[in-house]
Formats: structure tokens, C-alpha cells, sequence
């Protein structure tokens, strides 16, 4: 396989979440192309699980898709070098008002490794100890919480669409089973 060789990297538009850029480079065919890329600073996200085993998960309105949607807690780091753990623990406390001194790392994904660079790392938090939620000002946020049989159930049943949602809780299911 030829490699492809970066020319240059052109900020276009600074972002809040997200930096966007358009680069120049040469392409395996030796043809200089315009490809887009999303800068991204990188999340964190956790499986939070009760004492009885459900899980919590977070309905939420995203703009993007203009309706609501079913999710484990998450959020983006609030600088590049943030301890993903801390962002996980963060996220949890916000989102859902519970607190856990026990998040054990479970897997790494990359979004839309076609044109953006965001990766985020899923905990599983334990030990949940019921608090305040302490939402951002932009935030509306349900707490819901479900079996893993009925959340796996949502996700083939098109009800979950989120990749972190549907990649953490496959990766979860298996982690239940192996230790079974």
C-alpha cells in the first residue's frame, strides 16, 4: 500500500467542540487531493452500573440528530491532556449525580475515523453512590436506568443508535460473559 503524504494543514474554522481543517495532500496515486479533517481534543465516557446491575444511561435532546437520545454518560475533556479517568468520573457526577470510586478503563473508540481524530475512553464505574446532578446550563438531562438484556434489545432494535452507546455496552455484555 502507498503512502499518503500530507502537504499542509489549513485551519479553516476554530470551533467550540471541535477545530475544523482542510488539508493538501498526495494522495497513493501520486494526485494532489483536498481532504477535510475534524480536529478533535478527545471524551470520555463510563458505563455506570448499580448495585442490581442495571445500568444508567442518559436521554438527552442532540441538535445534531434534532430529537432525543438514549446514551451512557459522556463528555469532552476540557484540554487535551486531561486524565480521561477524571473526565469519565466528571461526566458521571454531572450527568447523572452519582459518584463512584471505582472506574475500571473498558475500551477505546475512534468515532469517524474517516475524517476526524476523536477517540474516547469508556469506563465502567461501580460502587455508584447517589448524589446531585450538576448540569451545565445547556443541559437537559433525563437518568434512566435498564438491564443490559434491554439495552442490547434497544440497540438491535434501532432505539440506540450512538457508536460510543452501542461500542460500550457490546463490550460490556462480553466483559459479563467472560467472567461468568
Amino acid at each position: 500500500m502507498k503512502k499518503v503524504e500530507r502537504l499542509e494543514r489549513n485551519l479553516v474554522v476554530k470551533g467550540v467542540l471541535f477545530d475544523y481543517y482542510q488539508d493538501t495532500v498526495i494522495a497513493a496515486d501520486g494526485k494532489v487531493a483536498k481532504w477535510d479533517f475534524i480536529g478533535h481534543k478527545g471524551a470520555a465516557a463510563v458505563v455506570p452500573v448499580l448495585e442490581d446491575g442495571r445500568i444508567l444511561m442518559v436521554r438527552q435532546y442532540r441538535n445534531a440528530l434534532d430529537r432525543e437520545t438514549l446514551e451512557i454518560p459522556a463528555g469532552g475533556l476540557n484540554t487535551a491532556d486531561e486524565p480521561t479517568k477524571d473526565a469519565a468520573a466528571r461526566e458521571l457526577s454531572e450527568e447523572t449525580g452519582y459518584t463512584s470510586d471505582d472506574l475500571s478503563w473498558l475500551i477505546t473508540v475512534r468515532t469517524t475515523v474517516a475524517f476526524c481524530n476523536e477517540k474516547i475512553d469508556i469506563y465502567v464505574a461501580k460502587n455508584l453512590k447517589k448524589g446531585q446532578q450538576h448540569l451545565d446550563e445547556d443541559e437537559d438531562i433525563d437518568v434512566e436506568a435498564y438491564t443490559i438484556e434491554e439495552l442490547m434489545d434497544m440497540v438491535f432494535t434501532g432505539k440506540i443508535e450512538d457508536s460510543k452507546t452501542i461500542s460500550a455496552l457490546a463490550a460490556y455484555q462480553c466483559q459479563l460473559n467472560q467472567n461468568k
